[in-house]
Parts: structure tokens; C-alpha cells; sequence
């Protein structure tokens, strides 16, 4: 038990947190709970981080974008609990081979709906990647994981820090960049394209051996 929840398996590991099948007891409903990974030896910037998220994306209410539920605290460890989507993310959709051009592209366009909904409510998600949209029951993908959210007004952009946070695999050059630019829209529109190539093609955009030559 984990104050009104009972965990029932571990079905993802993040940089950040553990997110595990969940009853949320009271309700008598099976939602997904994400914990902090360092639990009660989070930092109050990882604290911050976390919250970040579940207030990114606690505010968005869209069919494509995965609902938040609930935020607390049991002794010490944050978490909060959102929808369970059942089925696979597309990275594991993709890694069975690439996807029909119009399977893709229908994924795609619903994706986009989702990441324009959130622009306009002011929230860049800066990691849009295969494994951050899971596949519903219906076979609608489902935007999640906004750990690396961030608000922005619209007429301005973000200006990234020193630290390296993100997937290099499929992270914009403003974002892989040792000068580090400006973030904003393009940056998730990148993310888009980059996500379509690795439908098509079952790899994604860039590859290498190290995480330096990656970047490269």
C-alpha cells in the first residue's frame, strides 16, 4: 500500500521516477502512479521537477494527452497518479519494423493535435519521443511523460540551462547544441518530425556508438 493506492506492478522507469500499475483504493479504479525514483532522498530541485511536471500537464485536457488524477505526498515521497493507458508505446509499436506510411501518419496527426492544443495553453514539452506516446485501447496514441515541460508566453521563447536533459536521439539541435539556443514551438515541431522518421523507418533520426558522437 502507498497511502490510497495499491501498487500492483512497475511498469516504467524514468531519469526522473517509477511509475507503477496502480487501485487507487477509495475509488476502486487501476490508474498509473509515478514516484519520485530517489524517493525521500529527492532533492528540492527534483521535487521541483516533478511538480513541474504533474502542474504541465494536470492543466491539459485533451483526448490524445494523458490525464493527471491526483498529486501528493505519503511520508515524504512525492507522486501523482494519472490515466492507465493499457497499451504499448510507439517505440515498441516501431520496434517490431517500420510502420505503414499512413498507419504513421495517422499516429502523427493526432500527435500534433495534441502538441498544438498544449502550445497553445503555453506548455513545450521538449522530449516527444516513440516511448512518450502510448497506444490506447483504440488505437489512439496518447501523449505523456512531460518531466521536461516547460511554460513559455507566446511571444517568447525559452532559453535553455547548462544541463544536457532530453533523448539526444531525437532532441532538436537547439537542444543538443554545446552553445545551447533558444527553445520554442519548432523545437516540439522538430520532435514531430524526428517521431515520423522513426515510425517510418524503425530507427531513429540519429544513432551512434556514444552519447558524444550522437549529439555530434
Amino acid at each position: 500500500r502507498f497511502g490510497d493506492y495499491e501498487l500492483l506492478d512497475r511498469i516504467a522507469r524514468g531519469g526522473m521516477g517509477m511509475v507503477y500499475r496502480a487501485r487507487q483504493v477509495s475509488l476502486n479504479r487501476i490508474v498509473a502512479l509515478k514516484k519520485i525514483l530517489a524517493g525521500e532522498l529527492a532533492t528540492r530541485q527534483m521535487v521541483l521537477r516533478f511538480r513541474s511536471e504533474a502542474e504541465a500537464a494536470a492543466n491539459l485536457h485533451h483526448p490524445n494527452i494523458v490525464a493527471i488524477y491526483e498529486t501528493g505526498e505519503v511520508d515524504g515521497q512525492h507522486y501523482f497518479s494519472m490515466e492507465h493507458v493499457a497499451g504499448a508505446d510507439l517505440g515498441r509499436v516501431a520496434a517490431r519494423g517500420p510502420l505503414a506510411a499512413q498507419r504513421a501518419a495517422r499516429y502523427l496527426e493526432k500527435v500534433a493535435q495534441a502538441v498544438e492544443y498544449a502550445h497553445q495553453r503555453g506548455v513545450l514539452h521538449r522530449d516527444l519521443k516513440p516511448s512518450n506516446v502510448l497506444i490506447d485501447e483504440h488505437d489512439e496514441p496518447r501523449v505523456t511523460d512531460f518531466g521536461l515541460a516547460k511554460k513559455f508566453t507566446a511571444d517568447s521563447d525559452l532559453t535553455l540551462s547548462g544541463q544536457l536533459l532530453g533523448s539526444p536521439n531525437f532532441m532538436p539541435p537547439e537542444q543538443a547544441s554545446a552553445k545551447r539556443g533558444k527553445l520554442g514551438r519548432y523545437s516540439d515541431v522538430y520532435g514531430l518530425g524526428a517521431l515520423l522518421y522513426h515510425l517510418l523507418t524503425g530507427r531513429p533520426p540519429f544513432q551512434a556508438a556514444t552519447l558524444e558522437e550522437t549529439l555530434q
